[in-house]
């Protein structure tokens, strides 16, 4: 019986240090550098790499040279202290410290450090040699030599700007996860040569579905390097798997706050990356001058660049004070109807709103079949609506045939906002089958319930669709005229992005 205990014990211990070797921090936070920045610590130190750990990032990044006399050491630019590492001896670098006391780290002191905990993965950058290829991939073999050395392989992932020191790692460690930081490859290409994941910079996801390619290819999908919020949501949205920064504390911030975390996935979206007109498969527009039932001033154009035009990740839609047919202005109305209709999901847009009495901008949806009749019956949900006389406020509004502002029984309430003129809001919604709650920057100021009574109170169980413009005027927007000397006038819409549960 004894020996029966002391077996179950041996292998309880076993299994316990095994699951703590693998216990690596389940997040897209990767501290570029170490995390350095919040606490002024020297970068690529192990003080950085410390932070790095103490916060709970998934990975902690850093570079790697070789010196004149073979010896590995860690730091991001060719320079430490103005001596090129390539070109010096150890020892010369040893004359020289960081701002917090601490020498240049080896390879194998920085490595560990690292092993000394059991959470944030290691992310060997192999930095490309400044002498000749040869040299570079005698430093890549060394790299993993210390790697096997120091038994850290299982903390160890590489990154590197050089293809082919990639290939000779998966020569090495044919297991190591390993990814291509240039953005020059295909996904793939990476595929076929056997990496594990991309790391470029943001920038270049910003094409159609390159993340969603390369995640289907099965590549681990990480960029660099991400600093602000709406860059860093951007991301989550895609839901990358990994996000390199400078500012890891505010990235752990945006993962509170982010959709995804509310099980929320994205199902559509235009980040207005491209540039001229609106994309053709997902906006078309809405076109005339007759009022628009608010006795509205201005004459909606199509697909024209002056009244709507993406340019600098921006859509821009434009009021201009221009005659058109009986109309003495020009704007653009663009709608997702028949290109992306929905029924229930969270609406989000980030947009600046543009400034002047008698605009009428407006972020909404209508019912893509009217499905209990005409309007009101079918309803109305207004995300966001501003009139110029009434500066800084918003508004959140529901319509249906038993609320409506005919009879001046609409659900609705303003909130202030802000400098939403001179500073992006994220307005939004998030509709259920029981609800309709509104938010400006997370912030839930209305909720529209579900009254169970029927269409006449509650039509939205039906597809939906989503409607961006600049209105001139109207029984609202113009109720104390409108002043002429505002034209052009534009709201600025960053993005528009429906997530689904």
């Amino acid at each position: 019986m004894k020996r029966v205990l002391i077996s179950a014990f041996m292998v309880f211990i076993f299994t316990t240090a095994f699951a703590q070797k693998f216990n690596w921090n389940k997040n897209q936070v990767i501290a570029h550098r170490g995390a350095w920045k919040k606490n002024n610590f020297p970068q690529n130190s192990i003080a950085s790499l410390n932070e790095a750990v103490k916060l709970g990032c998934y990975g902690s990044e850093f570079d790697v040279w070789m010196t004149a006399d073979n010896v590995l050491v860690v730091n991001h630019d060719p320079e430490f202290q103005g001596l090129t590492i390539e070109k010096v001896k150890y020892a010369d670098l040893l004359t020289k410290t960081m701002s917090n006391g601490e020498k240049i780290p080896t390879l194998e002191a920085y490595l560990l450090a690292g092993k000394r905990q059991k959470t944030t993965k290691l992310i060997l950058e192999i930095k490309p040699s400044l002498i000749s290829k040869e040299r570079g991939i005698d430093v890549t073999n060394k790299c993993v030599e210390m790697v096997q050395k120091l038994k850290v392989i299982d903390w160890t992932e590489y990154i590197s700007f050089d293809y082919d020191y990639c290939k000779r790692i998966l020569a090495l460690l044919p297991k190591a996860k390993v990814a291509y930081l240039k953005g020059d490859i295909s996904a793939e290409q990476m595929k076929t040569d056997k990496l594990t994941g991309v790391d470029y910079h943001y920038s270049v996801y910003q094409k159609d579905n390159w993340i969603e390619n390369a995640q289907k290819l099965g590549l681990t999908v990480n960029a660099w390097t991400v600093n602000t919020a709406p860059e860093m949501q951007w991301l989550l949205a895609h839901q990358v798997e990994y996000i390199t920064t400078n500012e890891p504390e505010l990235l752990f911030e945006e993962l509170k706050k982010t959709p995804v975390a509310n099980g929320w996935k994205l199902k559509w979206n235009d980040e207005f990356n491209d540039t001229g007109l609106p994309l053709t498969k997902n906006w078309s527009y809405d076109v005339g001058g007759k009022g628009w039932g608010n006795k509205e001033l201005q004459y909606y154009t199509d697909a024209d660049s002056t009244n709507a035009l993406v340019k600098k990740g921006n859509l821009n839609i434009t009021a201009v004070k221009a005659d058109k047919e009986n109309n003495h202005y020009t704007s653009a109305r663009l709608v997702t109807k028949n290109k992306f209709d929905f029924k229930y999901g969270r609406v989000e847009v980030r947009a600046m709103l543009p400034k002047g009495r008698g605009l009428w901008p407006a972020i909404w949806a209508l019912p893509t079949d009217w499905k209990y009749g005409n309007w009101p019956k079918s309803g109305e949900i207004d995300i966001m609506e501003h009139v110029g006389y009434d500066p800084d406020s918003v508004h959140g509004t529901v319509h249906t045939e038993k609320f409506n502002h005919v009879i001046k029984t609409q659900v609705g309430k303003a909130l202030k906002v802000d400098n939403p003129y001179t500073e992006y809001h994220v307005y939004a919604i998030e509709w259920f089958a029981d609800r309709i709650d509104f938010f400006i920057d997370d912030q839930k100021y209305l909720t529209f319930s579900n009254t169970k009574k029927g269409a006449g109170d509650w039509p939205f169980d039906q597809n939906f669709h989503v409607i961006l413009n600049v209105a001139v005027g109207g029984g609202w927007g113009g109720k104390k005229g409108v002043d002429d000397t505002i034209f052009p006038a534009t709201m600025k819409v960053d993005y528009v992005r429906v997530y689904q549960k």
